[in-house]
């Protein structure tokens, strides 16, 4: 018996397939992680189909089957991978195929369109972009259900395919565990001693950190400018980012030869600690961005927010910290805000509102969908 037909009466339990390119620490992959662990805890099976990566025995723990596919390749060789992949969701049969990023969506799409109506799963794409709209972005729109993850992700399909029927999109905001991040935490003495033998250049200083890998569309060179009015009035701040370089350290170097104040973390694991102890987190991608997850943990942690007014993260803002709302790439009210801040950092972090963006209500809303898709069954 197929896991997607329970006797009447009897919960369903599902076969959930979530597909993306690799399971390294984005949000998009956190996320992955989250819907997985939720799905093996309410007696569904969970499977994910990635390129691996440091996220998988995380996911295996919480009780999901991981299978390693090079989805995310972009070379035409992928495509070869349509008919594997369509044999296999025959001979899998889940009740759900969930496409989470667009080269993957493709490749499910097809192998899903080419299947028997009555014989293949249900179809669930997420819009965890603001993509630049072509055909190839596309087809995250052509889900059966498509979740967006903000309303400015719902706006954009609407605006730039308005061909999509608005009743398949469904809207489930992005959420933290707010057991993790918490107002009020505090990071351990054992990891506050390592943290200032690494960093002891910033003893003493008020950390302003912008969180995110060096891109040019992460806003870095409107932070070192922000920065520098900032440094003006507040020496004691220090501007610290936080996110590998990459394929880009010919960027990060231009960086740090432009800014040689400015202190660069790399790659870390324990964000949720830098953030605790910042003074401000920012965020100033020149781009509007779909949710902004960052934002969101910052602030629950109690950490005042600036950040540019646009897409999920002036959404976010403008509930959880409207005072942060900066207007979008305005440098000096960047500064301006971040002044705030620092003016008096204890009203400002009793400014920060309580907030509903919650991971177990991300997790119910998306197995309600999975679940009702299921139980209607073939369209």
């Amino acid at each position: 018996m197929s896991l997607s037909n329970a006797p009447r009466g009897a919960p369903q339990r599902l076969r959930v397939v979530q597909v993306l390119p690799a399971l390294e620490g984005g949000g998009v992959e956190r996320g992955t992680v989250e819907i997985a662990n939720a799905l093996a805890a309410a007696g569904h099976e969970s499977v994910v189909l990635s390129g691996g990566g440091r996220l998988v025995p995380a996911l295996e723990a919480g009780g999901s089957r991981h299978l390693e596919w090079a989805l995310g390749r972009k070379h035409p060789a992928t495509l070869g991978q349509v008919g594997a992949l369509r044999r296999w969701l025959a001979a899998e049969h889940p009740a759900i195929l969930h496409a989470r990023s667009r080269l993957p969506a493709w490749l499910c799409f097809l192998a899903w369109r080419g299947m028997s109506p009555s014989a293949r799963p249900r179809f669930v794409t997420t819009v965890h972009g603001l993509y630049s709209p072509n055909a190839y972005s596309a087809v995250m729109a052509r889900g059966e259900r498509v979740i967006v993850v903000s309303e400015a992700a719902r706006r954009y399909v609407l605006a730039h395919y308005p061909r999509t029927p608005a009743a398949k999109l469904v809207r489930i905001y992005r959420g933290v565990d707010q057991s993790r991040y918490r107002k009020g935490y505090r990071p351990s003495q054992r990891w506050l001693a390592a943290w200032g033998a690494q960093h002891p250049q910033l003893a003493g200083q008020r950390l302003v950190t912008l969180p995110g890998r060096l891109t040019r569309l992460k806003g870095h060179e409107d932070f070192i400018a922000a920065m520098a009015k900032v440094r003006e009035q507040f020496p004691d701040a220090a501007g610290l980012v936080v996110g590998g370089a990459g394929k880009h350290e010919r960027y990060a170097e231009a960086l740090r030869q432009r800014a040689p104040w400015l202190a660069f973390a790399g790659h870390r694991d324990d964000l949720r600690e830098i953030m605790a102890i910042s003074a401000v987190v920012v965020s100033l991608s020149t781009r509007p961005e779909s949710f902004g997850r960052t934002v969101l943990e910052a602030l629950s942690l109690g950490t005042p927010v600036v950040g540019y007014d646009h897409g999920g993260v002036g959404e976010v803002l403008a509930q959880v910290f409207p005072q942060g709302c900066a207007k979008a790439g305005d440098v000096d009210a960047a500064a301006a805000g971040i002044r705030n801040v620092l003016r008096d950092e204890a009203a400002a972090r009793a400014n920060v509102r309580d907030h509903a963006f919650d991971q177990a209500r991300m997790c119910a809303e998306t197995l309600a969908l999975y679940a009702q898709l299921a139980r209607e069954g073939t369209p």
